[in-house]
């Protein structure tokens, strides 16, 4: 499926709530720089400059499924401590989550310390208890399940292996979701994967499913081999495999293994790229997909995921507009305003800087490879501002445009420089400027700074301004009279 179909599922699963049940934990990152080693022993100093909180494995999951555009019921246990509480009222802030945590006396909750210097994890310390959560609390976690599944499009068994997914919580999840005809997809551990029952969707990483089978998973083959094994030994309905760079893999009940490839992507952070990947599976589910259009939207959000620092959330609007911008041939190859903004943020959150270029460009030629190149050169990614077909118009005359904004669009989407490209119904690009606030404006032509629109908007915040010289003889103009004198 194409990402404008793709992208309908994004709505379509708009508001449904899932039911998100599993082991909780809070991450906190401790962030700093590193200038020298240690006189004591062989290891970084780092000086600590900030911290930061926020809930991790299902809560994180909770997180995504939020940010993704849905609603989440978090069911889960912590301790009766101060990381519990802190996790709570993390929780309690953000919009679209309902947390319903189990404070049980005696337990810790489960808290991952990751040291980061220069975007990278010099150290993680866990303090965690793994051990299987008390009768009373799972009575508890098994009675708000049957509770919450009556209003769910999707129930998720989050299993981190610290004891919360015990058997009576698979059961009654596999219960609730039989009566009240609502998927369930596992993400397991461990080494018994036929404990989680008939679920719909099994989603283990590719590592995980070797150990479980005692199978390779390395090449296609492998993997393919590994489903078949695991479709012969398992009751789970169909099984999703995660393989990072390599995309994902899957079989369902009677099928024939399939593979999805994924995007090369610039990986800043993993930490919860898994999280991330299960979010985006039920939000296929909940949107009425196929498990094969379910996955395609999995690669996607993982993809973004990986490109942000710490356990980081993949909104809709991300989603879509990687969707979008995934086209090359067929369907719009061109963003909204909104998700062009969206895109922005995110390049601008790993540190990409951001140059921006428009014009009409009617009949692509020579000159205006030349700028599109040399802008491209000077930043991290290039947005395209793109006059439309009545803009072009009021600007060149009545004959033109000579080929329309899709077609436009498509072309300058194919080009290796470009990276997004944005269509503006005005006759300049001042407003499409001052919306996506680019660190770099290019221009083409014989101008000045004083006469380029939105250079004052850029300078303003830091940002640079260049012209790139016109080649001679090549224009738009010129190619038409030469095209008509033939």
């Amino acid at each position: 499926m194409t990402g404008g179909p793709l992208t309908g599922l994004i709505r379509a699963a708009s508001g449904k709530r899932v039911v998100c049940v599993g082991d909780v934990m809070l991450d906190r990152f401790v962030y700093g720089s590193v200038t020298r080693i240690s006189p004591e022993a062989p290891v970084p100093i780092m000086r600590r400059a900030r911290e930061a909180a926020m809930p991790g494995g299902a809560g994180n999951v909770a997180r995504n499924l939020s940010s993704l555009g849905m609603s989440a019921s978090l069911l889960g246990v912590v301790g009766d401590d101060a990381e519990g509480r802190e996790l709570a009222e993390l929780l309690g802030n953000i919009e679209g989550i309902e947390a319903d945590l189990i404070a049980m006396r005696g337990r810790s909750t489960t808290l991952k310390t990751r040291f980061v210097a220069g975007g990278q994890q010099l150290l993680r310390v866990d303090a965690e208890d793994t051990a299987t959560i008390d009768p009373a609390s799972e009575a508890e976690l098994i009675a708000s399940i049957a509770d919450e599944a009556a209003n769910a499009a999707v129930i998720i068994l989050s299993d981190y292996a610290k004891g919360a997914v015990t058997d009576g919580v698979i059961a009654a999840a596999l219960k609730a979701g039989a009566e009240n005809g609502v998927p369930v997809i596992a993400d397991p551990k461990g080494r018994d994967f036929a404990r989680y029952g008939a679920v719909d969707l099994l989603k283990p990483n590719a590592s995980e499913l070797a150990i479980a089978l005692g199978l390779p998973v390395e090449s296609d083959q492998e993997i393919e081999t590994a489903l078949t094994a695991a479709q012969s030994v398992l009751p789970a309905k169909s099984v999703v495999v995660t393989r990072a760079a390599k995309g994902m893999s899957f079989a369902e009940e009677g099928d024939a293994p399939q593979h999805h490839s994924g995007q090369a992507r610039e990986v800043y952070d993993v930490s919860g790229a898994g999280d991330t990947s299960i979010a985006a599976l039920a939000l296929g589910l909940a949107g009425g997909a196929s498990l094969s259009d379910a996955v395609s939207l999995a690669i996607a959000a993982s993809g973004i995921a990986v490109g942000k620092a710490g356990t980081a959330t993949v909104s809709a609007a991300e989603l879509e507009t990687a969707l979008l911008m995934g086209l090359r041939n067929g369907g719009v190859s061109y963003l909204s305003l909104d998700a062009a903004k969206a895109q922005v943020e995110a390049w601008r959150d790993t540190g990409l800087t951001v140059g921006f270029t428009n014009g009409c460009f009617d009949i692509l030629h020579p000159g205006h490879l030349r700028v599109l190149e040399e802008a491209k050169s000077r930043c991290g990614r290039l947005v395209v501002g793109l006059n439309s077909d009545a803009s072009v118009s009021r600007l060149k005359g009545p004959s033109r445009p000579v080929n329309n904004a899709d077609s436009r669009a498509r072309v300058l989407s194919g080009l290796t420089a470009v990276d997004a490209v944005v269509v503006f119904e005005e006759d300049t690009p001042l407003n499409l400027i001052e919306a996506l606030q680019p660190d770099l404006l290019v221009k083409g032509g014989d101008y000045s700074i004083d006469t380029i629109v939105g250079a004052d908007i850029v300078q303003a915040r830091g940002g640079s301004v260049h012209i790139v010289p016109l080649v001679d003889g090549q224009s738009t103009t010129a190619a038409i009279e030469r095209a008509q004198t033939k």
